[in-house]
């Protein structure tokens, strides 16, 4: 079996959970919208992924400086199962040369819409992880933000995400913890009681643990450099980096450069 067929047989697409996002449109862009808790979620993940690449990515020796405009310049990054590109966005706006791929072709149409608007050069393809892992290539950075517990083989699609990251390269995952915790505020609080996502979007089954998580990379040959959670903070209405794991959180791994 070649390892084209492979890949097919180990497909890592929920085809349900694809078209639940597809159905979005141009509602991605929506701040008020089905999405508005993500576009309120995404300054964090912003914050944490330019402050951590930042220090894993020194320019002649020194460290990049966090706050300058154009802080990840020179960093190829891969946004995996980029949406509507959101998150997308916000990295090349910080300089960084983004590749973002998703099954979901509607989700790139709207995606290759608003990055026209906004003047963003981002490269959007309409593919699976696996997909890209054939064509080849290595990447700088590789993100796995808010997809894994969409996806249906994780530890596939992990194996498929790390193989694309380059030696000396970061990948970054954020998801949400399987917990009693998390169904109680992910799912019930969330979905039923707040609407801030539509009905449906979890299935508290496909939540990851950290532990489990942390393995998976790690039988992929990556090494684990930070752990944190998320937390929402309802006095400022604002999410922010916390100790808490409990339901949301990001793990920060790199491929270390072989000395021999």
């Amino acid at each position: 079996m070649d390892s084209q067929e492979k890949l097919r047989r180990d497909a890592t697409i929920d085809p349900e959970d694809v078209g639940r996002f597809e159905k979005l449109g141009a509602d991605w862009w929506n701040p008020n919208g089905a999405m508005w808790a993500l576009h309120k979620f995404n300054p964090v993940r912003v914050g944490y992924l330019r402050d951590a690449l930042c220090r894993h990515f020194p320019v002649d020796g020194k460290l990049r400086g966090r706050h300058e405009a154009h802080a990840l310049t020179g960093l190829s990054i891969l946004d995996v199962g980029c949406g509507g590109g959101i998150l997308s966005e916000s990295l090349a706006q910080l300089g960084a040369q983004m590749t973002s791929i998703d099954p979901g072709r509607a989700n790139i149409e709207a995606a290759r819409t608003h990055a026209a608007q906004a003047e963003l050069s981002i490269d959007y393809r309409c593919m699976s992880v696996e997909d890209l892992v054939v064509e080849g290539g290595a990447f700088d950075v590789v993100l796995t933000m808010e997809v894994i517990e969409h996806v249906a083989d994780v530890g596939a699609f992990l194996g498929y995400a790390a193989a694309l990251v380059r030696p000396g390269g970061m990948l970054v995952a954020a998801t949400l913890n399987r917990t009693l915790k998390s169904f109680a505020l992910a799912i019930v609080g969330a979905e039923y009681l707040l609407n801030w996502v539509p009905r449906g979007t979890h299935n508290w089954n496909q939540f990851v643990t950290p532990d489990e998580l942390a393995r998976t990379l790690r039988r992929n040959g990556l090494h684990i450099v930070d752990e944190t959670g998320v937390a929402y903070d309802p006095l400022s209405g604002k999410w922010r980096l916390s100790r808490d794991m409990d339901v949301n959180y990001l793990i920060a791994a790199e491929r270390r450069i072989r000395s021999d």
